[in-house]
């Protein structure tokens, strides 16, 4: 055996290190390493399948904390203890045996390289009661077999990744006591006021939704309200063109004052007043950090950002494209030197040609300093074959040429245009034209959307102005146009990551967001897609053709949390910097957990008083409204409503025992089924219920004695 313990996050990663060097055997629980310069004694790789250690229930605590009691709330253990996930026993076990090892020396985390790879590595660790060993870090940003063996030839020791833990650490218990005691909280609190589902409540997603809910009721309360403008169409000699004067107002006294003081008809004589023509350059866009491709990628084809995190994960492990999980759009000198070599090999591989503009690094993409621990999504230094590119999926394809072509970007040319700002002068009163000629697509040619965006943009952004001359005459149609004030947007999916980076502030331009970037906002870079996930799983949000809404249970949530600080992103913004704090070595777990127990114990007193208003129990007669399918057959009191997984009487509460399963042998359940049996004594033919054997059969089913029955075609019970 030998002295070295590799610790990879699942099996695939283990293959793709086991793949950089010599294998001697395959084994159910691990990969034996034959002997060779890198590890002189051999090694042994061997994996977790995610998470193997979690947190304890409360139940596992104390006995009082099994129930479901405002009594038994705070629910604030005096340490955090962890326990083997389900299933997942035999791996840990031999894990353990293996980092027990007297003749192991040396464990090496090779988890994925962020915190969550940290706090995965440590929790095995101290879990498995290991003492006394050397702990190396790996950490790299590719899987190709050369950037495995570099890094496993120069691993870190583990100062940074114990950090790293804390913080991951601290992050996972502040989530699982504002979790606990936020979600039994205010379900049991809700339910005194008759709404019979149950809500989570959580550290990040809460807030995400109020954000997104503050946002809908901006929309909702919006006034469209009219205004008014000037607008004229001018002929010159070389053609027409057309232009505003600079006055938009909702007072239509005021713009008819306006025509009037400069004497303006419906036909009018002009004349040119001044040209200015100036050239513009726009960049090549930014590489990618996670964010940022997930929301082109929403916009284009309308993935979700969790899917694009999954897909570029997978493209990582295909050894395809750099670690996707970075917050960083610029690279160092080493990839932009392999990216630089191999630039033409790239163009054939992405089906382009183009002259390179230059092969010199460039701050805005190359910066050492600028580069923590990870950089910007690029293509690694593998050229995939045409074979390995047709066996990608659709998607798989799509998101590795736009990460692709977005990095050829950065050796193409400018996008160059000219602007043509005309003054027309009408009677003294000006009228503004402004015309875009392109000059050269540069890197645009490479992304078939950027002329999709250009053809949506506003006719008076891109009219061709005819050659005209300073003092040329003009004859002018003139008239009083009116507008209609439009309400915000809904948010689509692909916003709602920006949404959380910014804490809701809209921000599109790039110069803006590089004030805020030192904004930690909600979540993390890989966890937001996942928390969008969560609230859409509970039910708080619904997407519908890539628009984002709040549910009817969304608000009710959301009603329940405003005016204290679950709902305040800020708030949880600042929860985040803290905890990056920790992460740097100048913060510290105790006093963060301190704090989320005091602001716990804060909610509980406050709750009770908070939710005492009359909005909130108006949606809660609502939403109870709509969930009810029937009367209840056994108390003839509460009403059968649907829950996540099953059907219950609204007065479960109060003694009522009458239950419906959601699903039945292998069949869900309908509301319909569930309001036959209550109304009737019977649903219809139910077909395809699968036996215990596994046998397909068809029945109707039956409430006897508050149970169901099973009544075959032939009238013979099951």
């Amino acid at each position: 055996m030998g002295n070295v313990v590799i610790l990879a996050e699942k099996p695939s990663q283990a293959k793709a290190y086991a793949d950089a060097f010599s294998v001697k055997k395959h084994h159910k629980t691990h990969i034996e390493l034959n002997r060779c310069k890198t590890f002189p004694t051999g090694a042994i790789i061997t994996w977790g399948i995610g998470h193997l250690v979690e947190l304890k229930e409360p139940k596992e605590y104390r006995k009082e904390w099994s129930s479901w009691n405002l009594s038994s709330l705070p629910i604030l253990p005096k340490s955090y203890e962890y326990k083997v996930s389900y299933g997942k026993r035999e791996q840990f076990n031999f894990i353990k045996q293996l980092f027990n090892d007297s003749t192991i020396r040396t464990i090496v985390n090779g988890c994925d390289s962020d915190r969550e790879g940290s706090n995965i590595f440590y929790s095995i660790y101290y879990m498995s009661g290991t003492k006394n060993k050397e702990i190396k870090r790996l950490w790299i940003n590719s899987l190709e077999v050369d950037e495995i063996r570099k890094g496993f030839n120069n691993l870190q020791d583990n100062k940074k990744d114990l950090l790293l833990y804390y913080e991951a650490k601290t992050r996972q218990i502040s989530d699982w006591l504002v979790g606990m005691n936020g979600s039994r909280l205010f379900t049991l609190l809700l339910q005194q006021k008759g709404f019979n589902e149950s809500l989570s409540i959580g550290r990040v997603q809460s807030p995400t939704v109020y954000l997104i809910y503050q946002h809908q009721k901006e929309i909702e309360r919006f006034v469209t309200k009219p205004f008014y403008e000037i607008e004229g169409s001018f002929t010159a000699k070389n053609g027409t063109y057309k232009g505003k004067a600079k006055i938009k107002s909702e007072k239509i006294e005021e713009v008819q004052s306006l025509m009037n003081q400069h004497n303006i008809l419906e036909q009018n004589e002009g004349f040119i007043k001044s040209i200015r023509k100036r050239e513009k350059h726009v960049k090549p866009p930014k590489l990618y950090a996670l964010s940022t491709l997930q929301g082109v990628a929403n916009k284009k084809w309308k993935y979700s950002p969790a899917n694009v995190l999954k897909t570029v994960q997978g493209l990582y492990e295909k050894k395809l494209v750099t670690y996707p999980r970075t917050d960083t759009q610029v690279i160092t000198t080493n990839e932009f030197a392999y990216l630089s070599e191999n630039v033409e090999r790239y163009q054939d591989i992405a089906g382009v040609s183009f002259p390179i503009n230059s092969k010199r690094a460039n701050k805005r993409y190359v910066d050492n300093s600028k580069v923590q621990e990870h950089y910007a999504i690029i293509p690694t230094k593998t050229i995939p074959t045409v074979k390995k590119i047709q066996g990608l999926s659709n998607q798989e394809r799509n998101l590795y040429f736009e990460i692709l072509k977005t990095t050829l970007a950065m050796f193409h040319a400018n996008y160059i245009y000219e602007e043509t700002k005309v003054i027309t002068d009408v009677n003294k009163l000006d009228f503004e034209s402004t015309g875009k000629t392109e000059i050269s697509k540069g890197w645009k040619e490479l992304f078939s959307y950027a002329q999709k965006e250009t053809v949506k943009r506003k006719k008076e952004d891109i009219q061709v102005i005819p050659i005209v001359d300073e003092n040329e005459k003009v004859s002018g149609s003139i008239q009083m146009t009116k507008g209609m004030t439009k309400p915000p947007k809904p948010y689509t999916e692909g916003q709602l990551i920006n949404m959380m980076k910014t804490c809701g502030k809209d921000i599109e331009d790039e110069e803006e967001m590089e004030i805020l970037k030192e904004v930690e906002g909600l979540g993390t870079e890989a966890t937001r897609s996942g928390i969008i996930e969560t609230i859409k799983r509970h039910g708080y949000i619904n997407i519908n053709k890539n628009i984002v809404s709040v549910t009817k249970k969304g608000e009710i949530l959301c009603q329940s949390i405003q005016g204290n600080l679950l709902s305040s992103p800020s708030m949880t913004a600042k929860w985040e910097a803290y905890l990056k704090k920790i992460g740097n070595g100048e913060g510290t777990s105790n006093h963060f957990i301190s704090s989320i127990a005091r602001f716990i114990e804060k909610i509980i007193q406050d709750a009770p008083q908070q939710l005492k208003f009359k909005e909130l129990e108006q949606s809660i007669a609502i939403t109870q409204k709509n969930n009810t399918i029937a009367a209840c057959p056994t108390c003839n009191k509460g009403k059968i409503i649907q829950r996540k997984t099953y059907y219950r009487c609204s007065e479960h509460g109060n003694g009522c025992k009458q239950t419906f399963p959601g699903q039945l042998l292998g069949k869900n359940l309908t509301e319909k089924n569930i309001k036959d049996l209550c109304t009737k004594g019977k649903t219809s033919m139910i077909k395809g219920m699968k036996s215990k054997s596994g046998k397909r059969f068809n029945a109707f089913l039956k409430l006897e004695d508050k149970k169901i029955t099973f009544e075959f075609a032939n009238s013979n019970k099951k």
